[in-house]
């Protein structure tokens, strides 16, 4: 009977558990499918960071765009009530404000204050005034409505300014209306027969 016991205690066959134990083999085809799928699945969460990176980019690009070009219809509207001002006072020459009572004097100042309050409020929304007078011409940013004969000026630049330009940020609200230098006629441009050091080389 003790013989009994003592097999009953012995523990199951070690070869059992080790074959338990041991880890199926996967296949070779179904290792390579996975990993391929891992790939396509990393793949596609890459593509979509990158999407959701150029969307939000572009989103704050239209949003910066909205606060700083979302005035344009209003400021132009705005350019015509300044030009309507610089145009009244332009008819007053120095001599007629000088010349005239102290409460006509005191009516002028105040339009002239005004314009200028009205320029730093365009300012301060981003519209910018300018001038071009004696610089080169731009088509992008001038629009020439006449040429001028005589000028010191070269060919090509601006010599009159009929009415001034605004720009909006870096876009152009209002291009300035100018008179441009006129070219040099081409008959009248110097060619090689016009040079006689050109003639003796050609000789």
């Amino acid at each position: 009977m003790a013989d009994q016991s003592a097999a009953d205690d012995m523990p199951a066959p070690v070869a059992g558990e080790a074959a338990a134990a041991a880890p199926e083999m996967v296949p070779a085809a179904q290792v390579t499918a996975a990993l391929e799928a891992a790939a396509e699945f990393k793949d596609k969460h890459l593509r979509t960071l990158a999407e959701m990176e150029n969307l939000r980019r572009r989103t704050e690009r239209e949003v910066a765009d909205a606060r700083v070009y979302g005035v344009t219809g209003f400021a132009r509207d705005v350019l015509a009530v300044a030009d309507n001002m610089h145009r009244a006072l332009g008819t007053l020459g120095p001599e007629l404000h000088e010349q005239v009572d102290a409460k006509v004097k005191a009516l002028i100042d105040g339009v002239e204050l005004t314009e200028r309050e009205l320029i730093k409020v365009l300012e301060k929304h981003g519209v910018k005034k300018f001038s071009p007078e004696g610089e080169k011409f731009d088509p992008n940013v001038h629009q020439a409505m006449y040429e001028v004969k005589d000028s010191d000026l070269p060919p090509g630049h601006v010599a009159q300014v009929i009415q001034a330009g605004y720009m909006l940020g870096e876009r152009v609200l209002r291009p300035a209306l100018v008179g441009v230098t006129k070219s040099a006629p081409k008959s009248a441009r110097p060619s090689a027969n016009d040079n006689p050091q050109a003639d003796d080389a050609a000789e």
